[in-house]
């Protein structure tokens, strides 16, 4: 495995490109935007919205800042919206040194909160970002006021041999072309072309090499100490855990946490619902 992840060619990262842009261009205008220097690279972030308390969303793999397209709007009406690039994927942050393990995934994330000048934050954190998210809460329980876990994988629940062997063709030469799209359309029970946020995710597979540590489900010690207050909305038809085995486990070991199973939801789990579920849990006007 790359130490350190990277566009496959300076091609991809121009085809990678005109995709984001066209994301960037689906998104409203933000207020701000950051590049928040981390030992382990530059991470960019974009504000959204002026008041509130702080918000941070961290997307799914590959989903970048555009994957919260349709939710922005909502949030930012009544919480000061981030949302972040993730380190070591594609995206417009820059990792320039190894992330080896959960404490490193836990640092750049609590210096990018602390570039921003931000004490503690609420979090909402979809498929890789909700393990974001409650990697955080468990290794820098100052930083996260609450947070919302969207379909988290690996975190209540090991990722299932299927999905880990149906990722393999993904990145393999001559035969990704058709099972990137495959993959992705089994996972989220969407075809990716649909939407500019399924275009972005196909793209980042396709021309991203990803170097990052595989994340693994936590300890029941880990959750149980999680003193923020936690919301885990999974899945009932999710691919990437046993969606039963997942909310049952969260509600065991969760102190201050409420579990939902939502039967017929994917993994791609509908955004505009997760919202305004989320703006329900969170404290505010």
């Amino acid at each position: 495995m790359r130490r350190i992840g990277g566009f496959r060619s300076p091609g991809s990262r121009a085809r990678y490109d005109a995709v984001y842009d066209e994301g960037l261009r689906a998104l409203p205008e933000p207020a701000a935007r950051h590049d928040v220097p981390t030992a382990f690279g530059t991470v960019r972030v974009y504000r959204f919205g002026a008041d509130g308390d702080p918000l941070v969303l961290l997307p799914g793999r590959c989903g970048t800042s555009v994957m919260f397209r349709t939710s922005i709007p909502r949030l930012a009406r009544r919480h000061r919206v981030h949302t972040v690039d993730l380190l070591g994927e594609p995206g417009r942050s820059e990792q320039t040194a190894p992330i080896r393990d959960a404490g490193d995934q836990a640092r750049w994330l609590d210096e990018t909160l602390a570039g921003l000048g931000l004490g503690e934050a609420h979090l909402l954190g979809v498929s890789f970002g909700g393990w974001l998210a409650a990697n955080l809460a468990i290794r820098r329980p100052a930083r996260v006021a609450s947070a919302t876990l969207v379909d988290p994988v690996a975190t209540f629940a090991p990722l299932p041999p299927a999905l880990v062997l149906r990722a393999i063709p993904v990145g393999l030469p001559y035969v990704s072309s058709w099972a990137r799209p495959r993959f992705l359309a089994w996972v989220t029970g969407a075809d990716p072309a649909d939407a500019v946020e399924g275009r972005l995710v196909s793209a980042g597979f396709q021309h991203f090499r990803i170097a990052l540590p595989r994340p693994v489900p936590f300890p029941g010690e880990q959750l149980r100490g999680i003193g923020a207050p936690v919301l885990a909305l999974i899945g009932g038809r999710s691919v990437v855990h046993d969606p039963r085995r997942a909310v049952a486990r969260a509600r065991e070991l969760l102190r201050h946490g409420e579990a939902e199973l939502w039967p017929d939801a994917t993994h791609a789990m509908p955004a505009d619902e997760v919202t305004e579920r989320t703006l329900r849990f969170l404290p505010g006007r």
